[in-house]
Order: structure tokens, then sequence, then C-alpha cells
């Protein structure tokens, strides 16, 4: 326990202070402001000891605006030249997935685990509720912290948790998912989109869904990029309402987080975000402003980032959110890396999966492309219990397609796609999982 600690029980005195004073005050943007400026001054008293950013340009004169942006493949090089030598007292140690390159250490004092699950609680307690709850959450533990994150956060909302990872091993599989289910009864479930929706196949082939969902009521999902049809889709098949919850990363932190009409919304008092254009040029993240997402991390204290091009491209909302907090809100459209080409035309994740899952009969796709470019085969994964020819669900696909225009060569439906096209639970990276090339 962190509770040994002093400067961690003061870290979390400090977290616990601010965190009643921006619900107290509605996160006025004025409130917003003084925690912004009183972290960003103790950020660039942490940074001065970090080799990577002594000698860069703005530094030493502690101007944000001429600070160059770091991208995220600097980091992955040299992680250890983000660290303050002599880094003691070390909570956890993590790793990124590895998703997009090599997984990156990711070490993390109690100060920045304290931080970041008080600064998203404010927005998760609009989903959860007040009241305690019973709570399962689907999330691994292991060296990527979204279930430790979940775990800790339920914790000091003061609800009931039960972990439950369907993949470990010799602890926990479907089978004793289910019967955990039935007897926990559980309000609420923290799963990533791709393991929800292989579970849910199997509760529906061996007809025992209605009862393991019967006292679920809201689903939290993330880990995975989810899409609004994905989302839908399991809003209809649990009977619950379904979020998107979080937007972050290993190394960053909590970045944005869901309020109950569903929009992710900026934590402006953990990171301060820019948004880089395709120009270049980094600006405030204002009102219908589009690009790369930059953030400097203010919680970050094991490592802190400042300018970190996270290489996601999001779109700012240009209306407020009618859920009333002023905190801007944000539409995550994935990573330009994680992209291809058919025929001239990009397919990306959101692209693909967005005209795919407007489907509920649908469950998962892969895509197969040709080695030499010269040939994309869409393959359709139907839910378990569709009884539609699949002709019929072939031709609502090409059309729905042909509409976005993008053409495949050919489109087949199966019954069962391999596991890692569906599912990763914070593993999973588009390009690897959902698109092979055959010769």
């Amino acid at each position: 326990m962190w509770w040994n600690d002093p400067s961690a029980r003061a870290a979390f005195d400090t977290a616990d202070r601010q965190r009643a004073q921006l619900e107290a005050d509605g996160f006025a943007p004025a409130t917003v402001a003084r925690i912004q400026r009183q972290k960003l001054a103790e950020l660039w008293d942490r940074a001065a000891a970090v080799p990577y950013y002594r000698d860069l340009p703005g530094f030493a004169a502690r101007d944000l605006a001429t600070l160059p942006v770091t991208g995220k493949d600097v980091v992955k090089a040299r992680p250890m030249d983000f660290c303050p030598p002599g880094l003691t007292g070390t909570l956890k140690y993590y790793e990124s997935s590895g998703s997009t390159g090599n997984p990156t250490p990711t070490p993390r004092l109690a100060r920045d685990v304290i931080a970041n699950v008080i600064g998203v609680s404010p927005l998760w307690r609009r989903l959860l509720g007040t009241e305690p709850a019973g709570i399962v959450s689907m999330l691994p533990s292991d060296v990527v912290p979204v279930g430790d994150f979940a775990a800790a956060a339920c914790e000091y909302l003061g609800h009931q948790l039960l972990r439950a990872y369907p993949f470990s091993t010799g602890m926990c599989d479907f089978d004793r998912l289910a019967a955990l289910f039935t007897g926990f009864r559980p309000r609420a479930v923290f799963a990533a989109p791709g393991v929800l929706s292989q579970w849910t196949r199997l509760l529906k082939t061996r007809g025992t869904l209605s009862d393991v969902r019967a006292s679920v009521g809201t689903i939290l999902l993330l880990g995975e990029v989810c899409l609004a049809g994905q989302r839908a889709k399991l809003a209809r098949d649990w009977d619950a309402d379904v979020f998107d919850v979080s937007y972050g990363s290993t190394e960053t932190g909590t970045i944005a987080a869901a309020c109950e009409h569903g929009s992710m919304h900026l934590l402006e008092h953990g990171h301060i975000v820019e948004i880089r254009d395709s120009d270049g040029t980094v600006g405030p993240a204002a009102p219908g402003a589009g690009g790369e997402l930059v953030t400097t991390t203010l919680n970050n204290v094991a490592r802190p980032l400042l300018r970190y091009g996270t290489g996601d491209h999001v779109d700012v909302a240009a209306e407020p959110c009618r859920c009333g907090l002023p905190l801007p809100s944000i539409a995550v459209r994935g990573r330009a890396t994680d992209q291809v080409s058919l025929h001239g035309q990009v397919l990306t994740e959101q692209r693909v999966g967005t005209v795919v899952y407007d489907d509920h009969r649908l469950t998962g796709y892969l895509i197969q492309l040709r080695a030499d470019g010269g040939r994309g085969r869409l393959v359709l994964e139907r839910d378990v219990d569709v009884t539609d020819p699949d002709e019929d669900l072939i031709t609502a696909a090409a059309k729905r397609f042909t509409e976005a225009g993008i053409d495949w060569d050919d489109i087949v439906v199966v019954h069962q796609l391999p596991a890692t096209s569906k599912s990763g639970g914070s593993q999973k990276n588009w390009k690897r999982t959902n698109l092979v090339t055959v010769s």
C-alpha cells in the first residue's frame, strides 16, 4: 500500500481537494486554468532533471509555445531519456502494448496513479452513479495499466469490484465468467469491445445471454477502438447503456473520459491539449479544430511528457455537450499510420469498421489483401443468431461500401473469424489483427 509514503498521501489529499473544487465550480474554465498553471509550473521543475528536455529550444524560458513537438517514436527509442535520473519509489512498472511498434517502458509513481484515477473520477461517477454498486472488470491487469486503472477508480468511487479477465488461463474463463455474473449480479461491466463481443456470441450460442445480462445496466468499453455501430449492437444485445469511456495511452495516462451523453471530454485539469494540423501548425484545442492530438501531461511524475505527439487524429466538437460540462469534447479518428490502399482507395479502421458495423447482423471482419496490392477481399463474420442467407449479407454490405466509395474484389461471409480479429484487451492493433496479406 502506498499509504506508507508521506508524499503519496499528500498527493492524494491534493488531487482529492482539486477534484472537489472542480466539481463544486462545475469545471469552470477559470478553475481549470488555475489548476493547469499550478501543475505546469511543477512540471517545468520536474522536467528540468530530464535529459531529453534540458537543451530543447524554449525549455530554459519555460515557453511551451516554442517547445518542439516530440513524436512517440522518439519516446519509444529512448524511453529512459525521459525519466529523471535516480528515480526511486516506483510503485508500478508497465509497458505499452507495442501495437504501434516496440513496447515502451512506463514506470509510474504513486503520485502518477493517484492523479490519473482521481482525475477521471468525476466523469465516471456520472456513468456509474453515486450509490455503491457491484462492478465486473473484464480487463487485463498485467503489463498494461488498464485493469489496475479501472479497479482503482472503482475503489475511489466506493464500488465493489470483481476482477474477471476471461483469458487468465487456469483462473477465469468464459464458463466461470457466466457463473460469476449470475452469482455476483453486477450493475456495470468494464470490458474491451472485442472481448465482450466474443463472449456475447458464445452466450447466444448457449442460450444463456438473457440470464447473464439480467443485472447489467451499464457497459463501459475501453482498451480498444470502438465504433458507434459496435456500441449500438452491444447495447441491443445486452439491453444496457453502452459507453466508450476513455481515451489515452499507457504513456500519457487518460486524456479524455466520457460523460453520460457519451461525449469524450478532455481532462484539461490533467493535460494541456493542442492540435497539430496538416500543415504542422500547433494550436489550441479550439472548437472545430482537427488534427493530431498533442498533449503535455500535467500529472506524469515518473516520466514527464511535454508537447507529446500522440499520432492520433481527433476532431474537437464545435458545440458544447448537452451535459453542461465546459470541458471540450473530442472524436478520435484513428492513427495516420493505420491505413492501407486498395485500388487507390484509402482504407482505415474507422472507414471500414463504420460500414461493417452498421449492419447489426455482423460481428467482425477481416481484410485479405494480395501482396502485390492487386486485389482485396472482405471476409465478414455473421452473428450466431442470424439466419439470413449469406447472399443477403453480401449484397447489403456491397451496397453500403459502394455508397461509401469503397469497392471490393470479393466479399464472403463466414460463421467464425479468428479470435484475434475481434479481441485483444488493449493489445489490439487494426493492421495486425484485421488485415492479412495473401499470395
